[in-house]
C-alpha cells in the first residue's frame, strides 16, 4: 500500500500537457517563398536576372508566358538568360531540392515526439493497466542548438541553389556568345563565298575567251572551294551551337525558332580596371558564403558535441498504473522512471575529436576556398583584359587596314596594274582577318562571362562541403 500511495501523486496529466507545451513551443512552419527570397537576392544582385520557382500551375503559365515574350524578338544574352531561369527543368529540379532542405529543417528542429504505451495484463484474479509516456530529455535540452544548425544547414542550401542558378546563367551566356559568333562567322564565309563564286565564274568566262590563262582561272576556283569548305564547316558549326543554348534555354517545339542577332555586341568603351575585383570577389562568391556557413556549422557542431558526449541515452517518462484486483476496487498509482546509460567503455572522446577534425577542416577548405577566389579573380581579370585588348585590336587596325589594301587592290587589278593572283591573295588574307575578328570578340564575351563567374561564383565549386554537412549527425 505505501508503495501505491508514492505513485499516487503522480499525474500523468500534467506530464502530457508540459510535453505538448514544449512541443508547440518549438515548431517551425514553412517559409511563405520556400526559401528562394535568398536566391532570388542573391541572383538579382548579382545578374540582374529572377530566379523563380515553378511550384503549380499559376506559376508555370506567368513563366510561359514571359518565355514567350522574350522569344518573340531578337534575343539578347540577358533575355536568352532568364529563359534559361525560367525553363530549364535540371534548375527547377535543383529548386526542389531546396524544398526538401526546408522540409527537412523543420523537421530537425522541432522536439522529439514523445511515446505513449499502453499495457493491459488480465489474468484470472487481477486486471493490471499501465500507460506510459516517455520523453527525449536530451533532444529538448539540445533543441536551440540543433534548431541554429539546422537553420544554417537550410542557409546552405539557398547559397547551393543561387551558386547552380549562377552556374546555369554563365553557361548560358557562353552559349549564346558562341551561338552568336558561329552564326556570325557562318553568314561572313557565306558572303565571301558568293562573291568568290562570281569571280570563279568570271574566271572561267574569261578562260574560254583566252583572256585568262589556266593557272589564274586554277587559283580562282581553288578559292572559291576552299571557301565553299570552310563555309559548311561553319554552318556545322552554327548549328551545334544554336542546339546547346537551345538545351540551356529548355526549349522545344515551336520556341526553338528563336532569332539570335546577326553579330556580337560591340566591345565596351573601356574595359574594367583591376581595382577591387578581389574584394568583390571575397564579398559576393557564393561559394566562399556557403565555407563561411559550414565553418560556422561545424562550430557549433563541436561545441555541442563537447557539451554532450557523457550523455548517449537521456529518457525521462511518466508512468500511470492502474491495477484492479478481481472483485476488489480499483487502486491507481504513478510515478517516473529515468533511464541513464553510464558510458563506461567509452567516454564520448572519438566524437569529440571527430567533431573538432571536422571543424578544422572546415576552417582549412575555407582559408583555401579564399586563396583560390582571389587567385581565380585575377586570372580571370588578366584574360578578360588580354581578350579586350585583341579583339580591339583586331577592330581598330587590322580589319580597316586589311579593308583599305582590298579595295586598293581591286582599283589595281582594274587598271591592269597588279595581275589576279595578287587580289585572291589578298581577298584570302581579308577573309581569314575578319573570321578571325569574329574569334577575337567571341573570346572577349566568353572572357567577361568567366570573370563575372569569378567574382559570384557558379562553378559548382561551393557544394562539396554540404556533402560533409549533410554526413554529420548531431
Amino acid at each position: 500500500m505505501s508503495n501505491h500511495a508514492s505513485i499516487s501523486r503522480f499525474r500523468p496529466q500534467r506530464v502530457t500537457g508540459l510535453l505538448c507545451a514544449l512541443l508547440l513551443s518549438g515548431c517551425r512552419t514553412f517559409s511563405p517563398d520556400g526559401g528562394m527570397g535568398a536566391v532570388a537576392y542573391i541572383v538579382g544582385s548579382g545578374i540582374g536576372q529572377d530566379a523563380v520557382a515553378i511550384r503549380s500551375p499559376g506559376d508555370e503559365a506567368r513563366a510561359h508566358e514571359r518565355v514567350r515574350s522574350l522569344l518573340g524578338k531578337s534575343l539578347s544574352a540577358d533575355a536568352a538568360v532568364q529563359v534559361a531561369l525560367l525553363n530549364n527543368r535540371r534548375l527547377q529540379a535543383a529548386y526542389n531540392e531546396l524544398g526538401i532542405a526546408e522540409a527537412v529543417m523543420i523537421a530537425a528542429s522541432r522536439p522529439p515526439n514523445p511515446s505513449f504505451t499502453f499495457t493491459r495484463v488480465s489474468t484470472a484474479i487481477e486486471l493490471d493497466i499501465e500507460r506510459e509516456i516517455v520523453a527525449n530529455i536530451l533532444g529538448l535540452l539540445t533543441l536551440p542548438a540543433r534548431s541554429r544548425i539546422a537553420g544554417e544547414r537550410f542557409a546552405t542550401a539557398q547559397l547551393i541553389a543561387a551558386e547552380r542558378t549562377l552556374e546555369l546563367a554563365a553557361q548560358t551566356r557562353r552559349a549564346y556568345y558562341r551561338a552568336v559568333a558561329a552564326q556570325e562567322a557562318a553568314a561572313s564565309l557565306s558572303s565571301f563565298k558568293s562573291a568568290a563564286e562570281t569571280s570563279a565564274l568570271l574566271a572561267r568566262n574569261l578562260g574560254e575567251t583566252g583572256a585568262l590563262n589556266r593557272l589564274d582561272q586554277a587559283r580562282q576556283q581553288v578559292f572559291y572551294a576552299e571557301l565553299t569548305a570552310k563555309s559548311a564547316t561553319a554552318n556545322q558549326r552554327a548549328m551545334e551551337a544554336r542546339e546547346e543554348l537551345t538545351r540551356l534555354m529548355g526549349l522545344w517545339g515551336y520556341e526553338i525558332e528563336f532569332k539570335l542577332p546577326g553579330a556580337l555586341p560591340s566591345l565596351p568603351t573601356k574595359p574594367r580596371t583591376l581595382h577591387a575585383v578581389e574584394q568583390e570577389a571575397m564579398d559576393r562568391r557564393a561559394d566562399l558564403q556557403v565555407a563561411r556557413i559550414e565553418t560556422a556549422f561545424f562550430a557549433r557542431s563541436y561545441g555541442l558535441t563537447k557539451a554532450t558526449h557523457f550523455i548517449n541515452v537521456l529518457d525521462g517518462s511518466g508512468i500511470s498504473k492502474t491495477q484492479k484486483d478481481r472483485g476488489e476496487p480499483h487502486s491507481d498509482g504513478g510515478g517516473f522512471a529515468i533511464e541513464f546509460q553510464v558510458p563506461i567503455f567509452d567516454f564520448g572522446r572519438p566524437r569529440v575529436r571527430e567533431a573538432e577534425q571536422r571543424y578544422m577542416r572546415a576552417v582549412n577548405l575555407l582559408t583555401a576556398k579564399a586563396v583560390d577566389a582571389r587567385s581565380e579573380a585575377r586570372q580571370a581579370y588578366k584574360s578578360y583584359r588580354a581578350a579586350y585588348d585583341i579583339a580591339a585590336h583586331y577592330q581598330r587596325e587590322v580589319l580597316p587596314l586589311r579593308q583599305i589594301i582590298f579595295d586598293q587592290s581591286q582599283l589595281q587589278a582594274n587598271a591592269m596594274i597588279v595581275d589576279l593572283f595578287a587580289v585572291l591573295s589578298e581577298a584570302r588574307e581579308r577573309t581569314e582577318a575578319t573570321i578571325n575578328s569574329i574569334e577575337a570578340k567571341r573570346k572577349f564575351w566568353i572572357a567577361y562571362t568567366d570573370l563575372g563567374v569569378a567574382i559570384l561564383g557558379g562553378n559548382g565549386s561551393g557544394s562539396d562541403g554540404a556533402v560533409a554537412m549533410a554526413e554529420q549527425t548531431e
